[in-house]
């Protein structure tokens, strides 16, 4: 089914061009999605068009999901990473030429969506089972140093100039876009026989289908969505819960706060690394469970120190859940439906759940909802949600 044989060993080669890709790529991501959220506050947008900043991202992870899959697995992957960046670059430039934010960023959306499946999907093209969470690992530890810089710098530049800010972003997906290029050209995994979006819809169908009878490959799709839901909605969260319970007025503070949580995944991913395999993934799952409950604490904090350390401890809890489950998808796609399939599912999964959950947020905010509040009923649907979740894969039936 699959044209390359397993690697016995992480190349470091191959391994280093993907991580400097993905590290900048990822760092410009963040630092957009802070420059955006200050273009919007410059233009007097109401308060609730913030987080319609992410519901305009995920639509295109939703509604392209049945065809980045199949693209990210026709071609060689270093090349589809290759295009979405470039595809990003335009969403970033088009921001800077005026375009209304939320349409810019809908746009950077499109090559992110293109993007995720071939940036985790070559993981396991790269690498065998073995090595397979050592290298989700690095993948995420890169990501979460990006996402760290990319939110400190994102806020810090757009305090001090927004088109200052975009400008840079939209320089980092050209440098991405050349780092792409040095990622070994692997050979396809599915080459298509001929191009038929019916055809391409039912094949999508046909896969999700597969990986959801699968119990292993099910818990993983709907543990992540989960994680990646919450973890966005948080973002947005900061942004309204810092001036209110601790009186900071400035976009670093939530910026730099949401770094805090990324230091947390890396930490919590580095300790999965060591201490999960694919046949203990179960260890995972009561860090994920006390995520919810640290997100309930979280919302009373009125201390800045104290806010920073909760923050990390959420991220810890996080990346020490999400990163097992990844490796598990990954292993369980390559082997049925093939990884770049199995990660587009899985983007449309946590994509709807993003945009269920900041949707969610949204309607709170709309309606007037206190921040602290609010943080509290994201952190109760959390805690629920994983621990049904975590209950069924224990002991009910799979």
């Amino acid at each position: 089914m699959h044209s390359t044989s397993t690697p016995s060993a992480i190349p470091a080669r191959g391994m280093t061009a993907v991580l400097i890709a993905q590290f900048i790529s990822a760092l410009a991501d963040n630092a957009l999605l802070f420059a955006a959220i200050a273009l919007l506050k410059s233009q007097s947008a109401p308060g609730w068009q913030l987080p319609l900043l992410q519901e305009f991202f995920v639509v295109a992870f939703i509604v392209l999901a049945p065809f980045v899959g199949p693209l990210a697995d026709a071609l060689p992957k270093g090349r589809v990473m290759l295009i979405a960046n470039g595809m990003k670059f335009i969403g970033a430039a088009a921001m800077l030429c005026g375009l209304h934010p939320l349409l810019a960023y809908g746009m950077v959306g499109v090559g992110a969506a293109a993007y995720s499946p071939a940036k985790y999907g070559i993981l396991s093209e790269l690498v065998g089972p073995q090595h397979l969470v050592k290298a989700n690992s690095m993948m995420e530890g890169s990501t979460i140093v990006a996402i760290l810089l990319g939110a400190v710098l994102g806020g810090w530049l757009a305090d001090h100039s927004v088109t200052g800010a975009l400008a840079a972003i939209a320089a980092c997906y050209l440098v991405a876009a050349v780092a792409n290029l040095f990622i070994p050209r692997l050979p396809a995994a599915h080459a298509l026989s001929r191009v038929s979006l019916p055809a391409l819809v039912r094949d999508f169908v046909i896969a999700t289908s597969t990986l959801l009878k699968n119990p292993d490959a099910r818990f993983s799709l709907i543990g992540t969505s989960i994680f990646w839901g919450a973890g966005s909605t948080l973002r947005f969260l900061l942004v309204a819960w810092v001036p209110v319970a601790l009186g900071i007025a400035d976009l670093s503070t939530p910026a730099n706060l949401s770094g805090g949580v990324a230091i947390g995944i890396a930490l919590g991913a580095f300790a999965a690394a060591r201490y999960v395999q694919l046949h203990s993934v179960n260890r995972a799952l009561p860090a994920g469970v006390l995520i919810g409950l640290l997100i309930v604490g979280f919302a009373y904090v009125s201390n800045l120190s104290l806010a920073i350390a909760a923050l990390i401890l959420i991220g810890a809890c996080g990346g020490f859940y999400v990163v097992p489950l990844n490796a598990l998808l990954q292993e369980r796609g390559h082997a049925t439906v093939g990884a770049g399939h199995a990660i587009a599912v899985q983007n449309l999964f946590e994509n709807i759940c993003m945009l269920l959950m900041v949707g969610l947020y949204t309607i709170l905010e709309k309606e007037g909802m206190p921040a602290i509040h609010s943080t509290v009923a994201v952190g109760l649907v959390v805690f629920a949600a994983i621990g049904l979740l975590a209950a069924q894969r224990l002991w009910g039936k799979k």
